[in-house]
Order: C-alpha cells, then structure tokens, then sequence
C-alpha cells in the first residue's frame, strides 16, 4: 500500500485536517500506523482509490510533505497541508515565489500595475503565487504569464485542482496548467465551500517569502491572506490609493499600521529597464509638446473632460491621443483613458 494512499486514507477521514493528522503521526508513529488504529471502511478507501484514479487520468501529482518537490516556504510553516495535489509544472514548486492578491473588484489602474509588478517578478525568475480569482489575481497571473521566458504563475484553488472557479477564468485555468502550475490540498473533483477559500489564502500567504497586497478592502480575502503573512513573518508591501476608494482601505491600513511596506511598483524590486528608460524618455518629449499627457492620471478620463482641460474639441484631441496611445503612454479602458 502506498505510502500517498495511506496519507490521503487519514486526511480524507471526516474531522482531520493537517493539524490533527500531525498530532494522530505523532502518538501512532507511521501513516501505515494511524490507518490501522482509525481502521478506515471500505467506503473511505474505495473513495480515495478512486480519486488517486481520476488524478492519474488528469496528469495530477500528489507531492507530500516529505518529497523534495513539495515547497519549501510552506513546508516550513505550522500545520501545512501534509499532501498537495499539483496541476502542470512540477518545477516550479522548486523556484522562489512571490505573493499578489486584492480585490476581484479591481480598478483598472490597479490591474495595470499589479500586472506590471508581477511580470517584473516572473521575468527575474521569480514564480508569481495567488488564488485565480477575478481581477487583481487574474491580473497577477495574467502579467507573469506574458514575461517571456519568466518563471511563471502558481494558482491556488479552494476546490480541487481539476475544478474551475470561477468559470469566468477557465482559459486562464488552461493557460495555467500549460505554462504554470494549480495547487490544491483539497481533494480531486472537490467543490469547494465558503471556509475553504480561508483555507485556499493560507497557503497563498505560506507559499512565498513576501506578499504584495493590491487594491484591498478591510474585510476582503485577501485581508485574510495578508494577516496570514503578518504572522508568518513574511515580508509584506502593499500598494496604496486614494483614502476615499474603499478599495484602498486594507492595503492603506497595513502601511499607516506598519506592517507593509510602501509599493510604487516594480522599481521597488527591481532595477529599470531600458524600456522603461526609453519609455519616460518618450514621455517627457511629448510632455513638452502635449498638455494631454499632463491631464491623464491611472483614474479613466474621458475625452471630454480631457477636451475641457486642454480648452481644446474632442475632435482636435482625437488625433492627440491616438499618438499617446501608439506611443505606449497612455492605454483606452473603460471610461476614458489612463497613464500606460
């Protein structure tokens, strides 16, 4: 009998998580040891056959807690999950990591620049971790994605790693698993319930050295995730905003309370690029010949409120925005138009 089998045959028993599954290793000696006292039924290990069947069939590994793959970082935190299930790259669980999370509600500055953090980070070989929900965290994964050659993106699901949640990101599920990795410690074909995703933060928070916190507000997830990293004493920054978006509420309360550090972005990690150089070369070229760029902020504005400040017709500024916008220094979205 496999030594996984016997490890999923303990966790899979109604009532035991990771903290009482150590406390069970402990008084009994061995997995082998703690399924004889618990005596599972036939039910529990038909149950659990099957699932380690449908996991093989779906190219999911089970790494344990004892395995050289299974990451270090949350190896080493208190009453890490025993087995994890893994989707995709099995590599990655070997690499540096970093953690980003905020609201699904997210600006779309915020995205912006939670995407350009976590490019930066995968284009320096650092693996980009959090939990595939909509906005900033498909932002995070989104931006690690497109570094290329970079290290790629970890997606932590509360459900099983074969289940899409939410369906909206089902091809960035996909996208995922063929360049990245899914983890999970709930059980294959697992749907998940509300505490799980507290559960699913835990390990977001367990698996990195340092967590960046987006826009965030005070009784959001990923305030969770970051409380989880404070007593993990991992290193925290979190990206502040205007105090009267509740969005900024959370990450603006860990800097005011000192326990993150100010973000600005990815020169808070990293050297600038030469693209970047040739970028605010380019801006401040076209800022001595364009008011337009001085009126345009990471908040959307519209073309006629733009019009209005430069005292000028949206049909004039029309053809102003079009250079802005090829030039690579200012991005349409919803609303109006925003810095690049």
């Amino acid at each position: 009998m496999s030594d996984i089998f016997n490890k999923l045959l303990i966790l899979r028993t109604p009532g035991i998580g990771p903290a009482k599954y150590n406390a069970l290793v402990q008084k009994f000696g061995t997995p082998a040891d703690v399924v004889s006292a618990l005596a599972p039924s036939d039910e529990l290990r038909d149950a659990v056959s099957s699932e380690m069947a449908r996991a093989d069939s779906l190219h999911i590994y089970y790494i344990s807690d004892t395995d050289d793959l299974y990451p270090r970082a949350l190896r080493a935190t208190k009453n890490h999950p025993p087995v994890i299930t893994v989707r995709g790259n099995l590599d990655l669980l070997r690499r540096d990591m970093v953690s980003i999370v905020g609201t699904r509600h997210a600006t779309a500055a915020g995205m912006e620049l939670v995407a350009d953090i976590a490019h930066a980070f995968a284009s320096n070989n650092t693996v980009v971790v959090s939990g595939m929900a909509i906005g900033t965290d498909t932002a995070a994964h989104r931006g690690a994605l497109h570094a290329t050659d970079g290290a790629g993106t970890i997606a932590v699901l509360a459900g099983g790693v074969d289940y899409i949640w939410p369906i909206e990101n089902e091809s960035l599920y996909w996208d995922i698993v063929s360049h990245g990795a899914i983890i999970s410690e709930m059980p294959v074909g697992f749907t998940p319930v509300a505490n799980n995703f507290v559960m699913r933060n835990r390990i977001v928070a367990g698996l990195s050295s340092r967590l960046i916190l987006g826009e965030a507000d005070l009784k959001s997830g990923s305030m969770t995730t970051a409380r989880f990293a404070h007593e993990l004493n991992r290193d925290i920054w979190a990206i502040p905003s205007h105090p009267s978006d509740l969005r900024a509420s959370g990450p603006n309360s860990l800097i005011r309370d000192g326990i993150a550090k100010l973000c600005m972005g990815a020169s808070d990690f990293f050297a600038t690029t030469k693209k970047e150089i040739n970028q605010k070369k380019n801006s401040k070229k076209i800022d001595t010949e364009n008011s337009l760029i001085d009126a345009i902020g990471t908040i959307p504005v519209s073309e006629s409120v733009l019009a209005e400040i430069v005292k000028k017709s949206v049909s004039e500024i029309k053809g102003e925005l079009v250079v802005l916008e090829l030039s690579g220094l200012v991005r349409r979205v919803d609303g109006g138009y925003i810095r690049a």
